[in-house]
């Protein structure tokens, strides 16, 4: 049972770095600077916001809707919005 239990984590421990969320890179424009600069193009809320494939993607209310969008990981300024399904 022991072995069976060490095998169980070990798996977990050793899973593929793609079930881990993206970090930013060293370069980035921090997180409550990108945020602020989403707020400055009328977003009156940021619901979530995080690294992923080498870009800023986050969701939040623009215009009373709610709206998926990708910023810029060095400037901020948003690359891509659409209406969040």
């Amino acid at each position: 049972m022991r072995k069976l239990a060490a095998a169980a984590l070990a798996s977990i421990l050793l899973a593929p770095p793609f079930a881990y969320a993206d970090q930013p890179g060293p370069d980035w424009m921090p997180m409550d600077q990108v945020m602020a600069k989403v707020k400055q193009s009328g977003y009156s809320q940021v619901t979530k916001l995080e690294a992923d494939d080498g870009r800023w993607e986050g969701e939040g209310i623009k215009d009373g809707k709610r709206m998926d969008f990708h910023a810029d990981p060095r400037t901020g300024q948003i690359t891509s919005e659409k209406q969040d399904d």
